[in-house]
């Protein structure tokens, strides 16, 4: 059972605000379930239970899609690891323990291909290893069902068009997002907004933006796609606070000068509720797929989820500080005496 009987990924974004949450592979790090630096998904062969576990409290924050963890699942990566030859069994395992969450609730399940490092416009070679690599990745995952794919955190367009082709000869909907490294090009030379007019023209059913930047400086970025394109737009930003000075997670530095990526992003990191306002000003302006990149939490979908007017399953524990013995209104006697530190 592959959920292609409920409402796809098509209709969804056409009759009201998908939201999305990815940062798998920076939570899973986190918990200690990922090596950072490669950052292979290996997890999901050597611990599915914790996979199958942040899925499933995506989904209870209100997450409308199941990413399979694919991302650097990939020949290029694995290769790295040593662990080519798991190349088939993690894709299409990522894809089955995606399915098995998405079906306790109403989510779509996402096949998922990312930028493969192994990508170079001057050589003609690379469009063809990128293409293999793809078409094997996609072919497992549409064998273990899947609703539709992303393809993210594309620094090329040249890349991305490769994507889009292999999931459309694959007959699926396709989300294809650019990362906005760069100040306003993907390295290839194309402005963002022209790079999304083109993947739009090719036939992507969304297009947008996803990963290295805040919502401060990855805002401005997207009103200026949404201008340009008929088609659905996505934006998932990282939850850092990005800006004018240190546009992208990459750029943000220590009080003492070192760079905070990746492992040191924690005092930069947005709050809940800047994270429900990002949603509100997205919805607003009239993106359809919201979500949330590199280093979400489940507290952080919960909160856009719930500012997007929605209720969901973990909303049976979102705050009430008004039950907290220090902010009640009628704080007692007996702790009222906690006041001035609290307060301090």
């Amino acid at each position: 059972m592959n959920g292609r009987n409920r409402a796809g990924i098509v209709e969804r974004v056409k009759s009201g605000t998908v939201l999305g949450a990815e940062g798998y592979v920076f939570e899973l790090e986190r918990r200690g379930y990922i090596k950072a630096g490669p950052y292979v998904p290996e997890v999901v062969l050597d611990f599915p239970d914790a996979v199958r576990e942040l899925h499933r409290e995506f989904l209870r924050a209100g997450s409308d899609v199941m990413v399979a963890l694919t991302y650097y699942a990939h020949r290029e990566k694995l290769r790295h690891v040593g662990r080519e030859g798991d190349l088939e069994a993690m894709n299409r395992r990522a894809v089955q323990i995606a399915r098995e969450v998405a079906l306790e609730g109403d989510a779509l399940v996402a096949g998922n291909v990312c930028n493969t490092w192994a990508y170079d416009p001057d050589e003609p070679w690379a469009k063809d290893v990128v293409r293999a690599m793809y078409a094997e990745q996609l072919g497992w995952a549409v064998e273990e069902g899947v609703d539709f794919v992303i393809s993210e955190t594309n620094d090329y367009l040249g890349e991305a068009l490769i994507a889009l082709e292999v999931i459309r000869e694959l007959g699926l909907p396709a989300m294809v997002t650019l990362a906005p490294t760069q100040p306003d090009r993907t390295r290839d030379g194309y402005s963002y907004v022209e790079a999304c007019r083109i993947l739009a023209a090719e036939g992507a059913d969304i297009v947008g933006l996803n990963c290295d930047r805040g919502p401060q400086s990855f805002m401005p970025l997207i009103a200026r796609i949404r201008e340009a394109v008929d088609c659905a737009v996505a934006a998932q930003p990282v939850p850092y606070r990005t800006n004018a000075t240190a546009l992208t997670m990459q750029a943000l530095r220590s009080e003492t000068g070192q760079q905070a990526f990746p492992l040191a992003l924690e005092p930069f990191g947005c709050t809940r509720f800047e994270m429900a306002q990002f949603a509100l000003q997205a919805r607003d302006l009239g993106v359809d797929y919201v979500g949330i990149c590199c280093g979400a939490g489940p507290h952080h979908v919960r909160a856009m989820a719930e500012a997007l007017g929605r209720e969901v399953q973990a909303s049976k524990y979102s705050p009430s500080m008004e039950l907290h013995p220090m902010f009640r209104a009628d704080v007692s006697t007996k702790d009222a005496m906690f006041l001035n530190t609290w307060n301090a």
